[in-house]
Order: C-alpha cells, then structure tokens, then sequence
C-alpha cells in the first residue's frame, strides 16, 4: 500500500526520468483521458514536472496540463527503458506514457485525471490535504493544529486522515506510534503536547529515512523499514506481525480494526502506554 515516502520517491525517480522530456507516446484505459488526448494531443507535450502532495502524484505537461493520480491500495508507477519487459502484465497497465529515453507505466492506479494548473487550488481532495510530512515547507504548527481539532479521535485513526496530516499510511501509523511508546488508541486530548511533538518528530524522522534509503524501485511496499535493522526479516516493529513477539519487550504484538474503515492496527501492549 503506498504511503507518503512511497509516492515521494515516485516522484521524484520520475522527475528525474521524465522532466525536460518530449511526450512520444501517451495510453491509458480511462476514456476521460483519451479525450483529453483527442482534443489536444499529449503526444508533443514536453513534461515539465512530477511531484507529490501527499499520497498523490502530480505530473504537469506544458500547456497548462496536470496529470493527477492516487495509488489507493494497489497501484504503481513504473518506468522502463523502451523495448524492456515489463514487471507487470500488460493487463494492468491504466496509464502509459513514453519518451525517447524511458516508458512511465502506472499499474492497477485507480484514480487518473486531468486537471488544468488553477484547478489544483480548488481541487476538493488536494486543496483539503493537511501538512505534507515530506515537504520542504512542513508546517508543524499546522499539524499540531489540525491534530487537535479532533481531540475526541484516537490518535491512531487521526493519523490517517489526509486532511489532518497528508502522507501517513497504515504501515507507517503503527510504527511511528510503537517508536513514540504511544497507545494507539488514546484520544488526542488526552496526549500532551511534549508526547504530540515527539510523534510528529518520529513521523518526520520515518518518513525521510525510508525516502533516503530505500532501493530505487517504484513498487509499494518492498523495502519499507522502520527498525534501522540490516536484517531483512526485521523490517518493522508491529505491523503485520500480531501474536508475534515485540522485537524490544518480548510481548506478543496486539492488532485491532479501527477507524471509519476498519484499518488493522498493530501495537505492542508493554512497550505502549494503556489507553486512558
């Protein structure tokens, strides 16, 4: 499931790729996107930039053109140099787009649109998104904010909201509360403001390690770690690892759905304090 560092390093690996480039070849299953193509063709179009808000992935072509995907749970982008085999069948292609030097794929991508550049303002999803843990510009004061408008709501599931703090996904939400000995289920207003500052230090810290050290591939969720171990069957802390023992007490790990969408949290009932 892509999370904040993962469609950071999409971005960027893409920008790096694709910017500057001439569009040779544009594809894509959505027909609202080949329409766009038949009233003004992509093919010609230099790409100008990729970046991430977030969990989503924003490709501006010249022309005043943006292409806007969100992974959800299950898509991808790769890229490939022209002719190589692709990692994915060509079922699962939604989106392609080629130059004379790469071939971008976006795989299984449930939501792709076109947006002109002003429309990014008024976007209902994009324009509603909190802080961007990987931006530059991060404003904590912001986040703090816009946590505590929800002091009735379990810190676990505030995590999640985008428009709370945009970039944090289920993996990551068990592991930044394990590593800040956070209870994941505890009301916000029951989180003082030393131990909010300590989570939105670990989310920084997790987040930015995983966009720096993490292999060059574009795929999900392979080599995501939060354990700083070198151990590759020691990746994470708690996610997925219920009924096993925490790799710092020894306790079996606990896991509980929660939130509007029944998300399994995972967490570790020694090393986290009891909920309130």
């Amino acid at each position: 499931m892509p999370e904040g560092d993962t469609i950071f390093r999409a971005a960027r690996t893409l920008h790096r790729a694709l910017a500057g480039q001439i569009v040779l070849r544009f594809d894509s299953v959505f027909p609202a996107l080949m329409r766009v193509d038949h009233d003004r063709p992509i093919a010609g179009r230099t790409i100008d930039s990729v970046l991430a808000r977030g969990k989503h992935l924003l490709m501006a072509f010249s022309g005043d053109l943006v292409l806007h995907t969100h992974m959800r749970m299950n898509g991808s982008w790769h890229i490939y140099r022209p002719g190589e085999r692709w990692r994915l069948p060509a079922r699962d292609m939604r989106v392609l787009i080629g130059t004379a030097g790469f071939v971008a794929v976006g795989f299984n991508v449930p939501v792709a649109e076109f947006l002109a550049a002003r429309d990014l303002a008024r976007h209902r999803t994009l324009s509603a998104l909190g802080p961007d843990l990987l931006d530059r510009s991060f404003d904590r004061d912001e986040a703090r904010r816009r946590i505590n408008a929800h002091p009735r709501g379990a810190i676990a599931d505030v995590l999640l909201d985008q428009r709370v703090l945009a970039g944090i996904g289920n993996v990551l939400k068990s592991e930044i509360l394990f590593v800040s000995g956070v209870n994941p289920f505890t009301a916000v207003a029951d989180i003082e403001p030393l131990i909010l500052d300590r989570i939105l230090d670990t989310a920084l810290d997790l987040l930015a390690a995983n966009v720096l050290t993490r292999a060059q591939t574009l795929s999900t969720v392979v080599g995501r770690r939060t354990t700083r171990s070198l151990d590759p069957a020691a990746k994470l802390w708690v996610y997925g690892r219920a009924g096993r023992p925490c790799r710092r007490c020894g306790e079996r790990i606990e896991a509980r759905q929660s939130g509007a969408d029944a998300r399994l949290t995972y967490w570790c009932p020694r090393c986290q304090a009891t909920e309130p």
